[in-house]
């Protein structure tokens, strides 16, 4: 698998995908791929303006779509425009932002990461055919779950852990719908996959020392680009993998697709329930299995 690229993508001629945060960086380097390979590519995207730039460099298979996550009722005007999606693609997301609040009050890193595609998720699920797609990242590993605190309001707010905890939350959201799922005997997969470390504009844009460590990383090679980084949430979302399974570049940062590790507090069955459970709270939105 690790030798895997986008050559070898099966056809996908007739598939419909939903991408969320297609405008730039890997969610754009999917569009581009899945389109080639025959797709119909969804671009749902916050900032119109930019996706329109890339649809066209794609033609016809792509069409874009508004869809701000930091804003519930913008998730459910687009869910609305949705008749029905092969694959869906929980792509988008914020990295490392200061303290600030979604539409709904939600920390913005929690609220857009998790919550929105939670949100998503929930109102998508019964007009979806083959399966969900989520993109978690390494920085899950510095992550923690607070089920009575997803928003920071009684912990002192650091940016970085911030944006672990919600890419801990896409994980464990992931894996609780696969086992979900697959207890209902739906024969719909969920999946798992992480870009290692891509050299993105999200990268380096914290405001922090870490942006020069990312700038430092990218001069030296030490990750991939964004295309490369694209391609194991390409394989989890072409290949037949199995439900609950996790994609990542070979060697942890770069590489072709791979199956990767994950921290097992995602297998805790207490810790998946209570975030569901907080989620559901939150959103408004109860996502039936």
């Amino acid at each position: 698998m690790g030798g895997w690229s986008v050559d070898r993508i099966p056809d996908q001629t007739g598939r419909r995908y939903v991408i969320t945060g297609a405008n730039s960086g890997i969610g754009a380097e999917m569009a581009k791929v899945l389109a080639a390979a025959g797709a119909h590519v969804t671009m749902a995207c916050r900032n119109l303006d930019k996706a329109a730039v890339v649809a066209n460099q794609i033609g016809s298979a792509a069409s874009i779509a508004h869809l701000d996550l930091a804003d519930l009722s913008s998730v459910r005007e687009f869910a609305d425009t949705v008749d029905s999606v092969d694959v869906l693609i929980n792509n988008a997301g914020v990295m490392a932002l200061p303290m600030s609040r979604t539409v709904d009050g939600f920390e913005m890193q929690m609220g857009t990461n998790h919550l929105g595609h939670f949100a998503l998720n929930g109102l998508l699920l019964p007009k979806v055919t083959d399966r969900v797609v989520t993109l978690s990242s390494l920085a899950h590993l510095i992550g923690s779950i607070h089920p009575d605190d997803l928003n920071w309001e009684r912990r002192r707010y650091n940016r970085w852990t911030a944006y672990g905890d919600s890419k801990l939350a896409n994980l464990v959201f992931a894996q609780e719908l696969a086992r979900r799922l697959t207890a209902a005997g739906s024969p719909l997969r969920s999946v798992v996959a992480h870009p290692g470390y891509a050299t993105t504009d999200l990268m380096m844009h914290s405001e922090t020392a870490v942006d020069y460590l990312m700038k430092a990383g990218a001069l030296l090679r030490v990750g991939q680009t964004a295309d490369r980084g694209a391609l194991p949430a390409v394989y989890a979302a072409t290949e037949d993998v199995p439900t609950g399974s996790y994609w990542g570049p070979s060697m942890v940062l770069r590489g072709g697709p791979s199956s990767a590790r994950y921290r097992g507090v995602a297998d805790n069955q207490a810790v998946r329930d209570r975030l569901w459970e907080a989620s559901e709270k939150l959103t408004g939105v109860t996502i039936e299995v």
